[in-house]
């Protein structure tokens, strides 16, 4: 009977050991495939936990009882922490596979009546007509209209831009006009009284593949642009909407330094796809295509890589991150009524976008709002670099799921990462804001009634170009 139980508990071991070394395999499996970890660091890890099971088996195999025991606390330790490293390996892997894969845009089409119309569904439209702009610059309308005379006979009234149509809408000229969400927002911002005269009674929804941006370089040892653009919507990141925040990040791997240079909202530049000029918030209507040649082409460099956020974006990683510290260059009381003071600030999400949106409690209006958009992303930046990111991480990685949208690809991130484990490199950030003038013009977006801009200060412009330039030559 003894002989019976000894031999039960060897097997008991023998299996608890087997299990060990598989649970071991798939773990530096996973790190091998996730391709963090510098070599001469993947190599300390294996040899590590091989010693550790080696000694745990070793334990768990003798003869002596209170070294057995030993050997089933160990393992036991031993497990749980690797089965937790899967954990958060496996976060790793899904995190990565959004890297690179997010080719499109999504574009949403209302067809829209007045208030007091009698038309409340699609099918009331029959044999009526219907207003929108012309489909020449306009894949993502052409579709939309395609779809929409499979079901709907109309004739079509061609708007020269979205005022035109308007126009066309309350003189009833047509039954009802086709706008995107991003121009229904121009009319929400620049003609309220309009927007509130409307309803919405179908939406088409059409996906579009963007056009590839950038030139991919070696991350670990060439510098690069990369676009930080913030539209002003919640949910999918995917849609069109205004680009409210658009910061280029000079990346320069040999020098650790990183520059920031906000361009304002109502910055006046050209949309070489269109060969006119508008806001640069409305350039994110047509695609982080078209602001990534906005910019290129105002300060003369070539953009490599964007990365596409919105609201929830913000709000879930600044609250995933535990929240931030900023450092206010200013007292103010933002238009939803929170409250923030000179100096140090301890903000959740909520509280960050508020700080990044508002711009009507400065006197500089959208340049201080470009600051403080500075200020958070250089938080997010230090805060992720911190030591807390390894209890931060899982959150982080949850709230970053089908928050972003990039054209940096997994192996460059996986690369980039490996550099800076080995360098353990510290980074010098700075940050420039561009400047202009208060003025009024014309707009590609709204052609017919001339808008708030802002226009380039050259002298800034002169600036600025300079400092990408050494930052990315050093």
């Amino acid at each position: 009977m003894a002989k019976k139980k000894r031999n039960s508990k060897l097997s008991f071991m023998k299996y608890l050991s087997i299990f060990l070394l598989i649970v071991t395999v798939l773990v530096l499996v996973l790190v091998y495939f996730i391709n963090v970890l510098p070599l001469e660091y993947f190599v300390v890890l294996v040899i590590l936990i091989l010693l550790l099971d080696i000694g745990a088996i070793t334990l768990l195999l003798s003869k002596s009882k209170v070294k057995s025991v030993i050997g089933i606390i160990l393992t036991i330790i031993l497990l749980i922490i690797m089965i937790f490293g899967i954990t958060y390996e496996l976060n790793t892997l899904d995190f990565l596979k959004q890297f690179g894969f997010n080719t499109y845009k999504t574009e949403k089409y209302n067809v829209i009546v007045l208030n007091d119309s009698p038309y409340e569904e699609l099918s009331d439209l029959e044999n009526t007509e219907i207003g929108h702009l012309d489909c020449e610059n306009h894949q993502g309308l052409s579709d939309a209209l395609d779809r929409l005379t499979n079901s709907l006979d109309f004739t079509s009234v061609i708007g020269s831009d979205i005022t035109e149509l308007s126009n066309l809408l309350t003189a009833e000229s047509v039954a009802a006009i086709i706008l995107e969400d991003a121009q229904l927002s121009i009319f929400e911002e620049e003609n309220n009284e309009f927007f509130q005269s409307i309803r919405v009674i179908y939406s088409i929804e059409i996906e579009i593949e963007i056009a590839k941006i950038g030139e991919s370089v070696d991350v670990t040892k060439d510098s690069f642009n990369i676009l930080i653009s913030g539209i002003d919507t919640y949910g999918s990141v995917t849609k069109v909407s205004r680009s409210d925040v658009n910061i280029l990040v000079s990346i320069n791997p040999s020098t650790h330094e990183i520059l920031l240079t906000s361009i304002p909202r109502d910055y006046y530049v050209l949309l070489p796809e269109f060969n006119a000029y508008d806001k640069l918030t409305h350039a994110g209507i047509y695609g982080i295509e078209t602001s990534v040649s906005a910019i290129e082409n105002l300060l003369d460099t070539q953009i490599n890589y964007y990365v596409k956020v919105n609201f929830t974006s913000l709000i879930d990683i600044v609250d995933a991150l535990g929240g931030i510290t900023v450092e206010s260059n200013y007292e103010f009381t933002t238009q939803d009524g929170y409250h923030f003071t000179r100096g140090t600030n301890e903000l959740n999400g909520e509280e960050a976008l508020s700080f990044a949106r508002e711009r009507k409690a400065f006197a500089e209006g959208d340049r201080t709002r470009g600051e403080n958009q500075e200020l958070i992303l250089t938080a997010l930046i230090n805060k992720a670099l911190s030591a807390n990111i390894i209890t931060d991480y899982n959150n982080l990685l949850n709230a970053l799921d089908n928050k972003f949208l990039t054209n940096i690809s997994d192996n460059e991130i996986t690369d980039f990462i490996k550099w800076q484990i080995s360098n353990m490199a510290s980074w010098n950030i700075s940050a420039i804001s561009l400047d202009g003038t208060d003025a009024y013009d014309y707009t590609y977006s709204y052609q017919s009634t001339m808008l708030y801009v802002m226009r380039p200060d050259e002298e800034s412009l002169i600036n600025a170009k300079e400092r990408i330039n050494s930052t990315l030559l050093q």
